[in-house]
């Protein structure tokens, strides 16, 4: 195994040669080693072949080194690349079982990882702008209420469209992971560290913290957060904020929720994103992914954004129709079943 590790010349060059070598599980999109180095653990990861592969691994990297500025740290130290070989080698850190109010410790180090380019923009490097749902998503989802014969409030195809602009135009800037799912987080003793930055981008922080509300919204993990503990993870973030950026976060924690419901690819693993149109799929297929069905995932969505829409002049014709579309996803499959409380052992 140690011979398939790619440490290169320049690698052993810089850090002396890598021994004991492990290969460690991972996505498809990349392979992972823990090797020693003069006998200190560490992880050497590798790009996979891709069409994107270069992308991926430059992203990476680059969130990596923005990262690095914060203090205490919250994420593994960068101790070597080699580009042509599209190879990363990190600090080692151990995790050890989360905690059961994890998500406040994960909330406040989420919040100070996105202020890591609040005070030093990220000028020059490859980070590309978050991307959000888009007029085919709207298209999609309600697409999805005709199919499932649920009358759209009027008004409700326009405000999804506003909301489309206010995303598009929240504050950007803050260093976004891309995928802040449980799994890429290593719960240590002095914290929080986050792991695989290949779907890093800049945006608004708040894309991020809506996680919690929605059910972790790219992951395999859809869990629901209890209320008291989802209250204290947000004054969490919104603290931590505070202290390394200054003010309240930017930007709107409902648009960002509405976002997300809205959006297809966020019913499905990386892999098969933007191969087709998602949310067409439901009425006549249901699919497992992690702790929860498609549809399972949907109906959590259309009932947390239904919650948070009861009060909004600007989303009231999207709450009624997300409270609508719930009902009758229930009425239709009565065995759908809300997501587990607790966080499952990382896959």
């Amino acid at each position: 195994m140690a011979k398939q590790v790619p440490f290169t010349a320049a690698l052993r060059d810089r850090l002396g040669p890598a021994r004991r070598a492990v290969r460690l599980g991972s996505s498809p999109r990349s392979r992972v080693w823990r090797v020693e180095l003069n006998g200190v653990p560490a992880v050497v990861k590798q790009a996979v072949e891709s069409t994107d592969a270069d992308e991926r691994y430059a992203r990476e990297v680059a969130a990596l080194r923005l990262a690095s500025r914060v203090t205490p740290p919250v994420v593994p130290r960068l101790l070597g690349t080699d580009p042509d070989e599209r190879v990363l080698v990190l600090e080692h850190v151990e995790h050890r079982p989360p905690s059961p109010d994890w998500v406040v410790g994960y909330a406040a180090a989420l919040a100070r990882l996105h202020a890591a380019t609040v005070s030093e923009p990220a000028d020059g490097l490859p980070l590309p702008a978050w991307r959000g749902p888009d007029a085919a998503d709207i298209d999609s989802f309600l697409a999805l209420a005709d199919r499932l014969a649920v009358p759209v409030p009027d008004g409700t195809d326009a405000e999804l469209k506003a909301l489309l602009r206010r995303l598009g135009t929240a504050p950007g800037g803050a260093l976004l992971h891309g995928d802040p799912c449980p799994g890429n987080d290593l719960h240590t003793p002095d914290g929080i560290r986050f792991i695989d930055f290949e779907q890093s981008s800049l945006g608004n922080g708040l894309t991020e913290l809506a996680y919690l509300r929605m059910g972790f919204p790219t992951c395999w993990c859809v869990t629901d957060t209890p209320a008291p503990l989802l209250r204290e993870a947000e004054a969490a973030y919104g603290a931590a904020w505070e202290a390394a950026a200054g003010g309240a976060p930017p930007g709107d924690l409902v648009d960002a929720c509405a976002g997300w419901l809205i959006r297809g690819d966020a019913l499905v693993q990386r892999a098969h994103r933007g191969t087709a149109d998602h949310l067409a799929r439901l009425p006549e297929e249901d699919w497992e992914w992690g702790t929860v069905t498609a549809r399972q995932r949907l109906a959590y969505r259309l009932g947390v954004v239904a919650r948070l829409t009861a009060g909004r002049d600007d989303l009231h014709g999207l709450g009624r129709l997300a409270g609508a579309l719930r009902e009758r996803m229930l009425g239709r499959w009565p065995a759908l079943t809300a997501p587990p409380r607790e966080r499952p052992e990382d896959d």
